[in-house]
């Protein structure tokens, strides 16, 4: 099954003076991935309506990236997010990071973001509800 796909450039603001993508600006590259899947899937207010009225949130409790090529300022990437495990309570994301160039395609980074379904108002995990069940389901990944 094909993964979501969240294309961006590479911002001024995203890199350090060494003048690549500073390491942990990959995890917010994710969550923008994450909240463009919300945006495409269930309209532009979907995942933040979730949070403030529903209160109910993915905070994450692992996260892991390893990095194999520099990603720089201008760069065109794209972001790869596939479900990895679906549990009761929680949820792991699989990332990918690719740049875009004129004639190939490169892996810049692997991630993974395990997430809590949490009720925010208690800050209690939580099954996963139907709904993001089926916001998902084309994007889980066989169990192997």
């Amino acid at each position: 099954m094909p993964p979501f796909v969240h294309a961006m450039p590479v911002g001024f603001a995203d890199v350090d003076h060494a003048g690549i993508v500073y390491y942990p600006r990959f995890f917010h590259f994710f969550h923008q991935a994450f909240e463009a899947l919300w945006r495409e899937r269930r309209g532009p207010a979907a995942y933040a309506e979730l949070i403030a009225q529903r209160r109910l949130g993915f905070p994450a409790v692992r996260a892991a990236c390893d990095f194999r090529s520099p990603l720089r300022f201008g760069d065109l990437a794209e972001v790869e997010l596939r479900v990895a495990r679906l549990g009761r309570t929680s949820l792991t994301f699989g990332y990918r990071v690719v740049r875009l160039g004129a004639r190939e395609r490169a892996l810049v980074a692997e991630g993974e973001v395990v997430c809590a379904m949490v009720d925010l108002a208690r800050f209690v995990a939580v099954p996963v509800p139907a709904e993001v069940q089926a916001l998902l389901a084309d994007l889980v990944e066989p169990s192997t």
